[in-house]
């Protein structure tokens, strides 16, 4: 059965004297920032945990770590030699901060497009400078939750809570250990952002030029999105996940990187060019259905919230 779509006649109404307006895109003034991060956070809760098993941390690794050939090898040889639950190794950690800070990005993402839009910037402009304010913000708290779960699936058996893994890391690196590929993260996060949303936005109204509530528009434009925008990135994540991992691998050259720069030095010298693209199918299988799911998720959240409105004014 197909997906409905919902014509304007069918949408929530924002009624004004004699005058009847439709806009799904755009929440109600009356929207609450407590709505906005709501909607946020289902959005980063169900992504993450839906897509955790299929994460490609170990296939980006440089060193012996390094062995899979394939996110469906991968999958199996895990699940075979170290169990099914390995699979959700450190999703705790995810689950913990994906609410949050997809919470606080989507939040500041629609703040700060209507403080564009009341400065008179709209449309790509406004959309991407918006992405950008709400990675930087959103980031900065997903950081730590991030370097957990990557320590987490990395050392097995070795950290059984994620709070014994912050613990660990914390002692033996310092508080830096949790920021030190942040400066990458958002090299890699800014444009991630601003293709998927230019994309997304693009796909959306190619797909459905109505503007249409429609999950089946949200699904399509979604995926695509975040798979264009995932396989453009993969050697900006490569340099980001060996930083992240660095505390845990036996090579001096890996642990003494501190920059993109030397990490990336690093993988060419170990890898060649090829290191810079490893893991970049099973990101882009990743990231097709969650950046779907998010945006599904995320866009019922908004239609469900505008037609909560429309009911209350009518």
């Amino acid at each position: 059965m197909s997906s409905p779509v919902l014509a304007p006649a069918d949408y929530p109404m924002a009624v004004t004297d004699a005058v009847v307006e439709y806009d799904y895109e755009e929440l109600p003034a009356t929207t609450t920032l407590g709505m906005h991060l709501i909607a946020g956070a289902a959005a980063g809760i169900m992504e993450h945990s839906v897509m955790y098993p299929v994460d490609i941390t170990r296939m980006q690794v440089a060193g012996p770590a390094a062995a899979y050939s394939g996110v469906t090898q991968a999958l199996r040889v895990i699940w075979t030699t170290e169990g099914i639950r390995t699979l959700w190794r450190g999703v705790a950690s995810v689950a913990l901060g994906a609410g949050p800070a997809h919470a606080v990005y989507f939040a500041t993402y629609e703040q700060t497009k209507k403080l564009l839009g009341r400065a008179g910037q709209t449309g790509a402009v406004a959309a991407g400078a918006a992405g950008g304010a709400a990675t930087v913000v959103s980031d900065a708290l997903m950081n730590p939750f991030d370097v957990v779960k990557q320590r987490m699936q990395l050392a097995g058996a070795a950290h059984r809570t994620i709070f014994g893994c912050a613990r660990a890391v914390l002692r033996a690196e310092g508080l830096r250990a949790f920021y030190v590929s942040y400066p990458t993260t958002l090299v890699m996060s800014m444009p991630f952002q601003s293709i998927q949303f230019g994309c997304y936005d693009l796909f959306r109204r190619t797909l459905n030029p109505s503007n249409a509530y429609s999950p089946a528009v949200h699904v399509a434009a979604g995926g695509l999105a975040g798979a264009v925008a995932a396989l453009l990135t993969t050697p900006i994540d490569c340099c980001k996940t060996l930083l992240q991992t660095r505390g845990a691998s036996a090579d001096p050259a890996v642990r003494a990187a501190g920059s993109m720069a030397q990490a990336a030095r690093v993988i060419f010298r170990t890898q060649g060019l090829r290191g810079f693209l490893r893991g970049a199918r099973p990101r882009v299988i990743a990231n097709f259905p969650a950046t779907a799911i998010s945006w599904t998720t995320y866009e019922y959240f908004k239609w469900a919230i505008q037609r909560r409105e429309g009911q209350h004014k009518a």
